[in-house]
């Protein structure tokens, strides 16, 4: 790999799958190799997950397609025989660089007999982002299946400490931290009232904002305790002169949607609530974070988040609790407030971020949304990619 250029393969979801931040991630990354003039290509899932295992409603957009990117809808994630044609078929391309995501072990067999298959050719560097190592929700097989994917792998980027150290448990094979990069592929930022407007929310409300698919290790269901916690504290005049805020849930269920309808009930919270609890197209992104005074991430456990980034680049403070990766990419008291766990803590930080207001953390957000770009992390792929 001696060219200044190189052929990349990027294995992972892409469009018409609907995955979220992995999805999101793997198409602004192939942007940026191609930017740089990498001749890039994405190979994707046509099933992702048996429908079975899905918990969401569907799998895939109705978005158009993106013009401006090569994706090849091959994989079938349970086929063993398709796990040998793709993998023949990336080898006999023989690309510089193939970039694999791993996000959960269930793809560890799948992924790990593709890349045995392409490294035959001799030629292939196989470079695994990790976004996950232990999963947030552990099953039957996770230690094994992970195991056989890794074999293969000749280095990792990881992008948390808490996601290093997991490796570690597993390899002692070359690994790099890099920050998530920042998302800028949702358009730019707009003004709080336009996004309100679109949302049909009144200006003069304090709106925090729960953002992306709803699982149970992301806390939603602290959060809502802590919600009727402030809805306490303002109706006992303790909340200070400030009106009581709203939560602004926006994203789909990815587990019974019953089990939170009966705690906001039993909590007397949904008119403190607005839900927007579909599937949030791209094109949508920036109404929901630009209307927001703070993005909220009261996850029980965390690896990172492509919620962060989100927040970071639309220029909005949050408050994450101090699990995993969250607080690295939130400095306290600087970008946002770290809390703990629990409904008490969330309650209290809501109440002093809107105390100090969100004029105390913009200076310090905007310093810090310096250190993450997408050069960064494809120079870092490329440099562990070239050591041996």
């Amino acid at each position: 790999m001696s060219s200044a250029f190189h052929h990349v393969i990027i294995i992972g979801p892409a469009h018409p799958l609907r995955g979220g931040g992995i999805t999101t991630f793997n198409e602004r990354l192939a942007r940026q190799f191609q930017n740089e003039g990498h001749h890039t290509s994405i190979y994707s899932f046509s099933l992702q997950y048996p429908g079975f295992l899905f918990p969401g409603k569907s799998q895939f957009t109705d978005e158009p397609a993106p013009k401006d990117l090569d994706i090849h809808t091959r994989i079938n994630s349970v086929n063993p025989l398709n796990w040998i044609s793709v993998g023949n078929e990336i080898k006999k391309l023989k690309p510089d660089i193939v970039i694999v995501r791993y996000w959960i072990p269930l793809m560890g067999p799948c992924l790990g007999t593709i890349l045995r298959i392409i490294k035959k050719n001799k030629h292939t560097r196989i470079i695994c982002i990790a976004d996950n190592i232990v999963p947030h929700e552990k099953r039957f097989g996770d230690k094994p299946f992970t195991r056989y994917f890794i074999k293969p792998v000749d280095a990792f980027i990881t992008m948390s400490e808490k996601v290093l150290a997991d490796l570690r448990s597993f390899t002692a094979k070359k690994a790099v931290l890099v920050p998530h990069p920042l998302y800028d592929n949702f358009g730019e930022k707009i003004s709080k009232t336009a996004a309100r407007s679109q949302l049909k929310i009144k200006n003069e409300e304090l709106i925090i904002l729960f953002f992306g698919f709803i699982r149970k290790y992301k806390g939603l269901d602290i959060l809502l305790d802590a919600m009727k916690l402030i809805n306490t504290k303002h109706s006992a005049g303790s909340f200070g002169q400030m009106q009581n805020p709203k939560l602004l849930i926006a994203g789909e269920f990815y587990e019974d949607r019953k089990t939170y309808d009966e705690q906001i009930d039993k909590l007397g919270i949904r008119d403190k609530l607005i839900l927007h609890t579909d599937f949030i197209p791209d094109s949508e992104v920036k109404n929901y974070v630009c209307a927001a005074d703070v993005v909220i991430q009261p996850y029980r456990n965390a690896t990172q988040s492509g919620v962060t980034p989100l927040a970071y680049h639309f220029e909005v403070p949050m408050i994450v609790t101090n699990v995993g990766g969250l607080p690295a990419m939130v400095p306290d008291n600087k970008v946002g407030l770290v809390a703990e766990p629990t409904a008490a803590s969330l309650a209290e930080k809501i109440q002093e971020y809107f105390e100090k207001g969100e004029d105390h953390f913009l200076p310090h957000l905007l310093e810090e949304k310096k250190k993450f770009s997408w050069t960064k992390m494809l120079q870092s792929i490329l440099e562990v990619a070239n050591s041996k």
